[in-house]
């Protein structure tokens, strides 16, 4: 009953994930394809460059923060019920859901980065890292204004707080560093334009481009 429950799991966090607020909204709204200005890249921060700080950029955080939501609480309140494991259900299921944004069927597999999905997925696995990886996610983003290192510098922090927190079992830790993993490595372009210095700044009153 378990392995259903995980590969039904593990299919419908993948195609939920993988809905792109960053690619609906700006299909949607402006008649375009998000991923064919700026970084390319089809999320909160590049969709903000292009396109302002209206409420339909901040509408792109909504659809991604829900898409991960939805299966994860379910996903971790079936696996609590049935069988205890409430962490490894929301970790399992988050990390799904952060391989669908990524590598998405619905987009020829051309997605995001996965970090407001990987922020979603662990404040189900453990609130009280959420606060601490938010908490230093801002301090490093208005020190350095730079989303790419703030994001990977918190993403990092997540499974080694989950580490001295203590995680259920060792699967749920093994797939948050997986997690963190993932998302650090989607933003290797970042890695490479900071070492040549033409990595944008995030900025609260960007224009529209």
């Amino acid at each position: 009953m378990m392995v259903l429950i995980l590969c039904i799991s593990a299919v419908v966090s993948y195609l939920l994930g993988g809905l792109n607020g960053a690619i609906i909204l700006s299909k949607l709204v402006y008649k375009q394809d998000i991923r064919e200005f700026g970084s390319n890249n089809p999320g909160f921060t590049n969709f903000k460059r292009t396109y302002g700080n209206g409420i339909v950029t901040w509408m792109v955080l909504v659809i991604d923060i829900l898409k991960t939501v939805l299966p994860v609480f379910l996903t971790a309140l079936i696996m609590q019920q049935m069988f205890g494991m409430w962490q490894f259900g929301a970790q399992f299921s988050g990390l799904f859901c952060m391989i669908g944004h990524c590598f998405p069927v619905w987009y020829k597999f051309k997605g995001g980065k996965a970090f407001i999905t990987g922020f979603a997925t662990i404040w189900f696995v453990d609130w009280r890292i959420t606060l601490m990886a938010m908490a230093l996610f801002f301090i490093i983003l208005f020190t350095t204004k730079y989303m790419s290192v703030a994001s990977c510098s918190a993403a990092a922090f997540c499974p080694v707080a989950l580490a001295f927190l203590g995680p259920s079992n060792i699967w749920v830790e093994l797939m948050a560093i997986a997690a963190a993993l993932l998302i650090i490595l989607r933003h290797y372009p970042n890695f490479k334009k900071l070492a040549k210095g033409t990595e944008s700044k995030f900025s609260l009153k960007s224009k529209k481009s």
